[in-house]
């Protein structure tokens, strides 16, 4: 027995030697492999020369965003660990890869791949749309377009294109806008939860899903207008490109079963039909032909080509203003707006605020571009960056805001301190009302047999208890903060556009408009691009810019440590090729959208209950977005 049990041990000694010198010599490999790929990222990530006749691929992959979210290291470890993080494309450097390329001779063309285009909405489409414009202009190059299909977004951009082009086996998906929300109220009810809602604003639906089975009348009427509008201005911007008749696009929908049976179910030949693309070709057909309007690469197998983010390292920035050559600064608030700090993606009340006093105090800024791309958030927050605003004004600084894709409810509120308020048609504004949400579960706990009970010096003492009914003097109480702070919001307002709180009050109500429809009623100053109101803000602070050039600009952001800008460089180099591994070896897949949609949803409702603070329970949010 003694010699068995020392044989088992000596058995098992050598398996654990085994397995642990097996696990050091795949962690060292990995190491290994690391630092090589770091190495050679480093090594050759330097700008190579160009060659004549190269073409600028401009792969437009994920959402198109005003800054990216997130801080490094949090890119670089979701990117590593294979986190579903969409991806993103930022919009200020497809701006200016295009305005370089457009002076550079050794830019013969540009492709423009938006296959994978994903969130986009009014106002990133119409800036890259006017640069594509711009490059044609200014450079008399060709732009084509390519994609095995188009979706409604990325066809938008294409249509701008000199040739569209599209795989025989393809499709242009146009379809429309709109959106249908789950209502959760029945759902509630059958478990016994109840979300108690108190607002301000007829058509401020954001909490309507917990509290109705369909959206209501106001719902649909504003959301009506805003869709038919958004929609008439898709259609036409496309048949003008494309040189359709006017409604053209709304017929073939509308005939589409007849249009299909006529080219045998082939949607490839139904979008040539239509005129939407110039060919169908496949992707060694379009290869050649970039070949011929290009050169052959290095290699011989393929067209000269250089990426977006390669061609980066050539665009030459304008330099920081300094106090010899003043300029502007640029702060983009993009996101969610939550009270405290906050990372890129989202605002936060005290770190936007310290990113505007930084522009202030810097003698070099003269004034403030502040881009806004938030459907709102806290209403205390958002005040917070609007005094911060109007204390930069009080210095003596001009403020514009650049309104983008969305800048409703919180990103109005935090527009009102400002010089000239400038959106683009397509932005998702207005939204001026106040909502707050306190769930209760008082028949869920009946259903569980639970009871609570416990002694009080006050009514108020615990007042939110969201496993006992509502108080109504605490609901009372609730709401009068809520009329408070919507009174603030139109007072606010009123001031800002030069008119009185009746008639803020009349285009407010928690309606949403686009920023056509704003302009018209008097919540915007004017349509156009954050080019304009870069200009815009140049002109106030009285820059002296020579014709053709630009003022200076900086965009104002929180600064990065040592370490930080390590990860920042490496992002790009080393978490993609880790993150293909990864997501390989594991078989990560993303859950279907709708599916994060709802679990997003009652993720919130759930956050809302935890959080039991009345207190601050106001907030200024548009549940809204681009289509």
């Amino acid at each position: 027995m003694k010699s068995l049990f020392s044989k088992l041990g000596w058995l098992f000694s050598k398996t654990w030697w085994l397995l642990d010198g097996t696990r050091r010599a795949l962690m060292n490999l990995f190491v290994l492999l690391l630092i090589v790929i770091v190495v050679t990222a480093i090594w050759t990530r330097g700008p190579k020369a160009l060659a004549d006749k190269t073409t600028l691929v401009l792969k437009l992959d994920g959402n198109l965003v005003e800054q990216f979210s997130g801080s490094p290291r949090e890119q670089l470890m979701a990117q590593a660990q294979g986190s579903s993080t969409p991806r993103q494309t930022r919009l200020r450097d497809v701006l200016a890869v295009l305005d370089a390329a457009a002076r550079d001779d050794k830019i013969s063309a540009v492709l423009l791949d938006v296959e994978d285009l994903g969130g986009a909405g009014f106002a990133g489409l119409h800036e890259v749309s006017a640069a594509l414009q711009r490059f044609k202009k200014a450079s008399g190059k060709p732009v084509l377009a390519y994609a095995d299909s188009y979706s409604q977004r990325s066809y938008f951009l294409a249509a701008q294109a000199g040739e569209v082009y599209l795989h025989p086996m393809g499709m242009v998906m146009l379809e429309g806008f709109g959106r249908s929300r789950v209502y959760y109220k029945d759902a509630l009810d059958r478990i016994g939860v109840t979300a108690h809602v108190i607002k301000v604003g007829t058509y401020k639906s954001f909490a309507e899903p917990y509290t109705a089975t369909g959206p209501s009348p106001a719902t649909m009427e504003a959301e009506g207008l805003v869709y038919g509008e958004l929609w008439s201005g898709f259609t036409a911007t496309l048949e003008a490109a494309r040189k359709i008749e006017a409604g053209g696009i709304a017929k073939g929908i509308e005939e589409l079963p007849q249009r299909l049976a006529a080219v045998k179910g082939d949607p490839a030949q139904l979008a040539l039909q239509a005129k939407l693309v110039d060919g169908l070709k496949t992707r060694d057909q379009m290869r050649e032909l970039l070949i011929t309007k290009g050169a052959k690469d290095e290699d011989s197998k393929s067209f000269r080509q250089v990426s977006l983010n390669q061609y980066l390292a050539y665009v030459k920035d304008g330099g920081a203003p300094t106090k010899l050559q003043p300029g502007l600064g640029l702060v983009v608030a993009e996101g969610e707006i939550v009270d405290g700090d906050a990372g890129p993606g989202r605002i936060g009340g005290d770190s936007t605020a310290r990113l505007i006093r930084k522009a202030r105090e810097d003698d070099a800024i003269k004034a403030v571009v502040l881009r806004v791309n938030s459907p709102g958030g806290s209403a205390f927050a958002s005040e917070i960056v609007r005094r911060e605003l109007e204390l930069t004004r009080q210095a003596g600084k001009p403020v514009v805001v650049s309104m983008g894709d969305v800048a409703a409810s919180g990103g109005y509120w935090i527009s009102m301190s400002s010089d000239a308020v400038i959106a683009d048609a397509g932005t998702i504004t207005g939204s001026i009302g106040v909502f707050g949400i306190l769930p209760t579960a008082e028949g869920l706990m009946d259903k569980l047999s639970l009871h609570t009970g416990g002694v009080r010096t006050t009514w108020l003492a615990g007042g939110y208890d969201p496993r006992r009914p509502l108080d109504p003097r605490l609901q009372a109480a609730v709401q009068s903060g809520i009329d408070n702070v919507y009174a603030r919001f139109t007072g606010l307002a009123a001031q800002a556009r030069k008119s009185t709180p009746e008639k803020i009050d009349a285009v407010a109500q928690g309606r949403i408009w686009t920023g056509a429809q704003a302009r018209e009623r008097g919540l915007v100053d004017r349509i156009g691009s954050l080019d304009d109101a870069v200009q815009t803000a140049a002109k106030l602070a009285k820059l002296e810019i020579k014709d053709g050039e630009k003022p200076r600009i900086v965009y104002v952001e929180r600064d990065l440590s040592r370490s930080e800008r390590l990860l920042a460089s490496l992002t790009d180099v080393v978490a993609p090729p880790l993150a293909q591994a990864v997501g390989q070896a594991l078989g990560l897949d993303a859950l279907p959208a709708p599916v994060i949609e709802e679990l997003a949803a009652l993720k919130e409702l759930a956050r809302l209950s935890a959080q039991g603070r009345w207190e601050r329970a106001a907030a200024v949010h548009c549940l809204c977005g681009a289509p």
